[in-house]
């Protein structure tokens, strides 16, 4: 890696793993620029969020396909360029991100294939279908849980792969997966954390929504798996006083409190948690990506808490390169967009044939993005690398680093 003003384009690189016996298949790394200074913002999404599009309507008339590059692999990539609101401000700099990986991979062989799914199904049936037409070997995208299943039902009869954005991992499966943020990924990186620290009995408080379902369900698991006890678990609705009450009178025989929630909400939790008595000084507080977020940084309570997140250094670098680019900053999922058009290009150059197979894409030694390590499961899900980051008013603070490599 370079320093200062110098970086290393991203480009395909092999690397061998220690095996026993047979020679396992390398893995792909696509080593990315150095770090530049600049502000990290939050890293995941709820799964809400990006679950489905905004209910006012496309924000504009669809957008024209577009076809960049001039390689002879065929990619599609469906965006919502034309949905209203966030959806479309995240669409475009995803846009960009795409364009500008191409750009920096050295000599790419791929021709990126841009449809505007407008944020609905039939949108993203309809950009599919365009796509496979024109060739496409694999497909980008959707950004929405309720457009994945369109785009499925199309690939799934032609043998194509997706490598969609959506959060939501039940609309993973055959021939579909997410690189996406996904909750579960946090929470086993904080739970394993904190078991190698000594922590061996939990409480926790979790939102009732999508998102507290998908955290709880995994919290429950990995707490399990490592031999520890939960000896307190409320969830809260519009109510916080109630459930943090009863949390905050079993923390005498808990050693971490595992909180997961975005920044104003977390807050207001540690706020109901400390009238209801609690000293949050007195207990290690843990917590899921949503806790990179300037309000949790801010917060006195909050001080000390642990969470887990990608090294932000990947996508301070990132951020510096978008911005000398394009003049303003990318949305924080513009990264997945990048990574995904810089994983196809490093594939297409080096896999040959099978490049898009699943034996491929579920490699077992992963590959290497702008937010640290990450693979495929064969079930669609991913895994990522993640780092241990610590609550501090200047922001966060790494406590123990992302994983170079998965373990065997």
């Amino acid at each position: 890696m370079g320093s200062g003003n110098s970086r290393e384009l991203p480009r395909p690189e092999s690397s061998g793993a220690k095996s026993s016996g047979a020679t396992r298949r390398t893995a792909v790394g696509l080593i990315l620029g150095a770090p530049l200074l600049g502000a990290c913002a939050g890293v995941q999404q709820s799964l809400s969020q990006f679950s489905s599009p905004s209910a006012a309507g496309p924000a504009g008339p669809p957008q024209e396909p577009l076809a960049v590059g001039k390689g002879q692999v065929k990619v599609g990539l469906l965006l919502p360029l034309s949905a209203s609101g966030n959806a479309g401000v995240a669409a475009q700099s995803m846009k960009n991100a795409a364009e500008m990986a191409l750009a920096e991979f050295q000599n790419p062989n791929i021709q990126l294939l841009i449809k505007d799914d407008a944020g609905s199904p039939q949108g993203a049936q309809q950009g599919t279908q365009q796509a496979l037409d024109e060739g496409a070997e694999i497909i980008l995208g959707p950004l929405f849980a309720l457009s994945v299943p369109a785009t499925a039902q199309l690939t799934r009869a032609r043998g194509v792969s997706v490598i969609a954005f959506s959060t939501d991992s039940s609309v993973a499966g055959r021939g579909v997966y997410l690189l996406s943020f996904l909750p579960e990924s946090d929470v086993n990186r904080i739970i394993e954390y904190a078991t190698s620290t000594g922590k061996r009995s939990y409480a926790a408080l979790l939102p009732e929504n999508a998102y507290g379902n998908v955290v709880e369900a995994t919290f429950k698991q990995v707490v399990g798996r490592k031999g520890g006890r939960i000896v307190a678990f409320e969830k809260y609705g519009a109510d916080r006083a109630g459930p943090a009450r009863t949390v905050a009178q079993a923390l005498g025989s808990a050693d971490a409190l595992f909180l997961a929630d975005d920044g104003d909400s977390l807050v207001t939790v540690a706020d109901a948690l400390t009238a209801a008595g609690a000293n949050l000084k007195n207990i290690q507080l843990l917590g899921t990506g949503l806790w990179d977020n300037p309000r949790v940084f801010a917060s006195p309570a909050l001080q000390g808490g642990l969470y887990a997140a990608p090294d932000p250094s990947g996508f301070r670098s990132f951020s510096g390169r978008y911005r000398a680019k394009y003049g303003a900053d990318p949305v924080r999922t513009a990264t997945l967009a990048y990574d995904a058009v810089a994983l196809v290009a490093a594939l297409a150059r080096t896999q040959g044939p099978q490049r898009f197979s699943p034996e491929v894409l579920t490699n077992p030694s992963g590959f290497a993005g702008i937010d640290g390590l990450f693979r495929f499961r064969a079930d669609g899900s991913n895994e990522r690398g993640l780092a241990v980051m610590r609550v501090a008013s200047s922001g966060g603070a790494p406590v123990a680093g992302s994983p170079k490599s998965f373990g065997a």
